[in-house]
């Protein structure tokens, strides 16, 4: 009987390993070089945006970096130019469509191209739904799904003279599961995933992929800049 099996088996085997070298190559095929590619990382001043805006320069890219503050982005871009980055920061708020457009005009100029777009910018509001007003709604939706569908529709048609150009967007385990005290959030978190997956389907016929990154809890320090509603101490 076990000699009988042998031969299921082993077909099996290898219809597994073919599957797994597919992948490999498809894996393979998928990857960027970000050598002399121009990356743009929203939310860039600070967090996991500045961690990725050095993750890219240290692998030959040049970053664009936004942010509202002017400031911080200052200390970031100077973070960034200590390290041997060719960097170039701008000031945006991204829930304005008007702001995004000249952002993106500005990055292409300065550049030339775009090649990554990357969603990262958002905000964080803690406390019970009881506290919760329609404004901290529209500020998560402002800043995770109409921010983001902004620069996109702004990015696109440079990312489509790119060559294996790509959009990421940042989105979270509370784009995935909600959680409680942060309904603005997972909700507006809840949106851009959907944007993000629909338009992978979309864009792939044009030859952009578009990565959907649902990060856990980070070391980042974005509960730092959290903003908390009801009893402040125990929220956070």
């Amino acid at each position: 009987r076990g000699r009988g099996l042998s031969g299921p088996l082993v077909a099996g085997a290898a219809v597994f390993g073919a599957a797994m070298a597919v992948r490999a190559i498809m894996r393979r095929a998928r990857a960027i070089s970000f050598d002399g590619r121009v990356v743009l990382v929203t939310g860039g001043s600070r967090g996991l945006g500045l961690a990725l805006a050095r993750e890219f320069a240290g692998q030959h890219a040049s970053v664009a970096i936004s942010a509202r503050d002017a400031d911080e982005l200052e200390r970031a871009r100077q973070d960034l130019t200590s390290r041997g980055a060719d960097v170039f920061p701008v000031t945006c708020d991204i829930a304005d469509k008007a702001e995004v457009d000249a952002m993106v005009a500005r990055v292409a100029d300065r550049f030339g191209r775009l090649d990554v777009l990357v969603n990262n910018a958002g905000v964080i509001q803690v406390g019970p739904m009881t506290e919760m007003t329609d404004a901290d709604y529209e500020q998560a939706m402002d800043t995770h799904f109409w921010g983001p569908l902004h620069c996109i529709r702004a990015a696109l048609p440079w990312l489509r003279r790119s060559r294996g150009a790509r959009i990421v967007n940042v989105a979270s385990i509370g784009g995935l599961t909600s959680v409680p005290h942060l309904l603005p959030y997972s909700a507006s978190k809840f949106a851009l995933v959907g944007l993000s997956q629909g338009l992978r389907s979309e864009l792939a016929k044009e030859g952009i992929t578009v990565t959907t990154v649902c990060p856990g809890l980070l070391r980042t320090g974005s509960h730092l800049h959290a903003q908390f509603k009801g009893r402040h101490r125990k929220e956070y």
